[in-house]
């Protein structure tokens, strides 16, 4: 094969193809999908095989992951109602909204399965839009990284500043900060709750300063949420780091510290929470969770069930398509001659009659 010094042509023994002819043949064959390519036949015996080896990986991949979720105890306590004192119960946003009734509340829950540590604590909120268009635009990660040396604050609207004074941490997220709170007894000693290392490590290090401090939060005359110690940089504000990780769904459980030590099945605990935060005027929910974990993280059958689900399925089609090829034999063509080869059949008998 020769190619003359304008590399216009290509030189293939007394044949000259010009070079773009070949691309646009080559083109043509790309966008008519014509190029050679792997065909296979799709013969019911390699269907129904298929189908089978498909049904034999996902229902014992289904059956083992369901199986570590079953083993994963969890306890669930819903109290934003039962927390309301009887006087309250037909009006709850008076009663959530008046800082001159106590808001203290107890609850007890019984451990009905052993549970190794840690046991990690979330707060559950139901029917919560965090994933509000508003809500969500309504902070600056700038100035949660360089605080009040970043004065383009404008995204944090309607909370970005009060009294003439800007605003740190700003923004709907930040002011609507969850701030229920739970001390847990069993017996008659409370256990410990450790609440370091609840946020993402690289939400600390690198999106919230170190020499951040709150500066004028809630000092409105409307208070959203929980309020921030001004002596403690926001890197280490782990409740805010975790609150700020807005969730995409309206029922959400965010963590909010972990027991180190086991409790076992048939204990009972005291949990003395504070019922603080305002989900009555929009309708919300808020539950407790204790929960254990597995290799596979929290309690979720739906995987499990899903993999199962498909797994069984496809056995299911596989016993199916194996019946009615039992039933109904259908014979098979020459393959030279299916519908992809016709072309090649029909060029090789021109050749032949040449």
């Amino acid at each position: 094969m020769e190619v003359d010094g304008s590399a216009s042509t290509v030189s293939r023994g007394s044949q000259s193809i010009p070079l773009q002819s070949r691309r646009q043949r080559a083109f043509y064959q790309f966008a008519q999908q014509s190029l050679p390519a792997c065909k296979p036949v799709l013969t019911p015996a390699w269907v129904i095989t298929t189908f089978l080896l498909v049904g034999a990986i996902f229902i014992p991949v289904g059956l083992i992951t369901l199986h570590a979720s079953q083993n994963v105890v969890e306890i669930v306590d819903q109290y934003d109602t039962e927390c309301v004192p009887e006087a309250f119960k037909g009006n709850k946003v008076a009663y959530i909204k008046d800082n001159l009734i106590s808001k203290n509340c107890s609850r007890y829950l019984k451990v009905y399965k052993h549970m190794k540590a840690p046991i990690y604590i979330y707060y559950q909120l139901d029917n919560y839009y965090q994933n509000h268009r508003r809500y969500v635009k309504s902070r600056s990660d700038q100035q949660l990284l360089h605080g009040l040396g970043y004065n383009d604050t404008s995204s944090c609207k309607p909370e970005e500043s009060k009294n003439g004074l800007p605003t740190v941490p700003c923004g709907l997220i930040a002011w609507s900060l969850f701030n229920d709170t739970y001390t847990f007894i069993r017996g008659r000693t409370e256990l410990k709750v450790n609440r370091k290392n609840i946020a993402w490590k690289s939400d600390r290090d690198h999106k919230f300063g170190k020499h951040v401090y709150p500066f004028n939060f809630q000092n409105g005359t409307l208070i959203g949420g929980g309020k921030l110690d001004p002596r403690i940089p926001l890197s280490d504000q782990e409740d805010l780091i975790v609150w700020m990780r807005t969730a995409a769904l309206p029922s959400f459980r965010k963590l909010y510290g972990r027991i180190e030590e086991d409790l076992d099945a048939d204990d009972v605990l005291l949990v003395n929470l504070t019922n603080n935060y305002n989900t009555y005027s929009f309708g919300g929910k808020k539950k407790i969770v204790l929960s254990t974990s597995s290799w596979l993280g929290g309690k979720n059958d739906f995987l499990g069930l899903a993999y199962t689900f498909v797994g069984s399925t496809s056995i299911f089609i596989s016993v199916v398509f194996l019946l009615l090829h039992m039933k109904n034999p259908r014979p098979y063509r020459e393959r030279p001659y299916l519908p992809w080869n016709k072309q090649s059949v029909s060029s090789r008998r021109c050749d032949d009659t040449l």
